[in-house]
């Protein structure tokens, strides 16, 4: 029966424990139960116990593991499934009505209609995400009785086919009456009594039911293959862990809504990249939970530690996998914070993927622990080497001044000029990091579409007299500096104007010295842009030992990277300057 004011019997059981303090939740999970009480208290939202019930008996009597064991659903899996099939409305909907004469009318009736429409679940690794994608789809695929297209998506086709072999597991085992039922026949018997027909394969398009001419398929994580698909059920796997830049849900959610109660489960874990399209739809989500925008249509679970400080401690790992213990050991997250803890390369990945704390960028050359900046610092009126990584049209424009300091540490300072036209069309996510960048002086936003190099002459030579620094080399990547480098040669001579040419072979030893200086912290920089930067470096090394700084993308930013590397090479060759 359907009921307003009922408590779901296994969230009531989940919010019955997290009250009495035996299972500690996030702020996020907490927001997501405040937004479940408030469906409780709804008088218009009602609970339906007999559809939850219906598709966990079909998931506990049909369903097996890719192994081939029975399913038996988790309470996680009861928990996020009940916020799926439980909650319904009813609308107003015109009906047609055909009389015995075959003509008809139009009447109103109240239309029952589920209300999640998206679920987003975001939890760390090892909790068993694709078996909860492959229960949904696999029970839109059979028990559902009219007519639908499926389809699963993820970075690859292969890790896409996760979702669907265990369904193939299932049909192989035909452990319940119903998919012993669907699988009885031969796919080959096109000719015979129907009756003799299996009514459910594996197939060349993905898996078919026959009955319903119903179809699974997979496809590839592109808007190009996802738009005007019509899917009725649709899983998505790892839409924030893997660095994409299309919005992949939208895409198929346009199509979706051509469907009464369409259903798109999106399952991630956290990842590393904080400017892509999945750290936008994550803020969207964070909207959600907090109420900004009230969406009842779109479930979330967000799963994660509070803080950074909670590594350490295993009783809070629940909090960002509440199936360890059960789909993995607590013997496996202990060995990933021991290797986190003696390689600090691995750090950032392993605080993203399993216990849900966002880092920023692939630390690839420098470890996390070198990209965390120092307190606030001042070199007013001390003598530095400037470097410059000019850049083409509208992109970064970075410079970067070295400040020799007492037992050969050096300061480092900051400045990167962008025009407007660039601003403006960055996402929202990488949108809000340039504005941290904004606030702390070290990126100035130009206006136009072009960089001028007067322009930003003019600002950099004033910036350099208000702090008083006193330049006394300067070293330049040759790419598009001719107008900057004449009129600082004019107005300044030529005495420690170094040409930095891009390569190895000038690359490789100031780079050895600086990863040393920054492993060392000897390497005092406090801004946000000089950690996002020596985030998103690599170094491409040959067999001989030689390197060259790279970045993974055009989108990841190294220029103040490149411009730290000239200022260091301008000063090695004019240290006699500095004395």
């Amino acid at each position: 029966m359907l009921s307003n004011t009922a408590t779901p019997k296994y969230y009531g059981k989940f919010r019955d424990l997290v009250l009495a303090g035996a299972i500690p939740v996030n702020k996020e999970i907490s927001m997501e139960m405040n937004r479940i009480d408030d469906l409780i208290r709804s008088p218009n939202i009602f609970y339906d116990e007999n559809a939850v019930e219906g598709w966990i008996d079909f998931c506990n009597s049909e369903l097996t593991l890719t192994d081939g064991t029975d399913l038996n659903l988790l309470d996680s899996f009861k928990l996020w499934g009940e916020e799926v099939f439980g909650w319904y409305y009813f609308v107003e909907r015109s009906v047609f009505v055909r009389n015995q004469y075959g003509d008809g009318h139009y009447i109103k009736r109240k239309i029952k209609k589920r209300l999640i429409n998206k679920q987003y679940l975001i939890v760390g690794r090892g909790a068993a995400k694709t078996m909860y994608a492959e229960a949904i789809q696999a029970y839109g695929l059979i028990v559902d009785t009219s007519t639908t297209y499926q389809v699963t998506v993820a970075p690859t086709m292969k890790q896409a086919d996760e979702v669907l072999s265990p369904i193939r597991t299932a049909m192989s085992r035909a452990r319940g009456p119903l998919v012993k039922f669907m699988t009885d026949g031969s796919l080959r018997n096109t000719t015979g009594s129907p009756a003799n027909r299996v009514k459910l394969a594996s197939t060349k398009k993905g898996i078919e039911n026959f009955l319903t001419n119903s179809l699974l398929d997979i496809r590839p994580m592109s808007i190009d293959k996802l738009q005007g698909l019509r899917a009725r059920y649709a899983t998505v796997d790892e839409w924030l862990s893997c660095d994409i830049n299309e919005d992949v849900v939208g895409a198929i959610e346009q199509g979706a809504i051509k469907n009464t109660d369409y259903l798109i489960i999106c399952t991630s874990s956290e990842g590393t990249v904080r400017s892509g399209v999945g750290d936008t739809i994550k803020m969207e989500l964070m909207d959600i939970l907090k109420g900004k925008y009230p969406n009842p249509h779109v479930s979330i679970f967000y799963y994660r530690l509070d803080d950074v400080k909670e590594v350490g401690d295993p009783n809070t790992w629940v909090k960002a996998n509440p199936n360890i213990g059960i789909t993995v050991s607590y013997e496996d997250y202990q060995e990933a914070v021991t290797r986190a803890e003696n390689s600090p390369s691995t750090k950032n990945d392993i605080l993203a993927k399993l216990f849900g704390i966002p880092c920023e960028g692939y630390t690839y050359y420098f470890t996390y622990e070198e990209t965390l900046p120092f307190s606030r610092q001042e070199y007013w009126q001390m003598p530095c080497a400037m470097g410059a990584d000019l850049s083409q049209g509208g992109d970064f424009c970075s410079f970067l001044f070295l400040f020799p300091l007492q037992n050969s540490h050096f300061g480092v300072k900051t400045v990167n000029y962008i025009t407007e036209l660039t601003l403006n069309k960055l996402p929202t996510a990488m949108r809000a990091k340039y504005q941290e960048f904004i606030n702390e002086g070290s990126l100035i936003i130009m206006p136009g579409v072009i960089l001028d190099m007067d322009i930003v002459y003019e600002d950099l030579d004033k910036l350099i007299s208000d702090r008083n620094y006193e330049v006394c080399a300067l070293g330049y990547d040759p790419y598009n500096a001719k107008t900057f480098i004449d009129r600082w040669t004019q107005e300044n001579g030529e005495f420690g104007v170094e040409k930095v040419i891009q390569g190895a072979k000038t690359e490789t030893v100031p780079l050895k010295d600086i990863k040393t200086l920054t492993s060392e912290r000897m390497l005092i920089f406090d801004e946000s842009m000089m950690s996002y930067t020596m985030g998103n470096a690599i170094v491409l090394v040959d067999t001989n030992g030689n390197m060259k700084l790279m970045k993974r993308k055009y989108e990841d930013k190294i220029d103040s990277v490149a411009a730290l590397m000239d200022a260091f090479v301008a000063y090695t060759h004019n240290k006699d300057a500095f004395a």
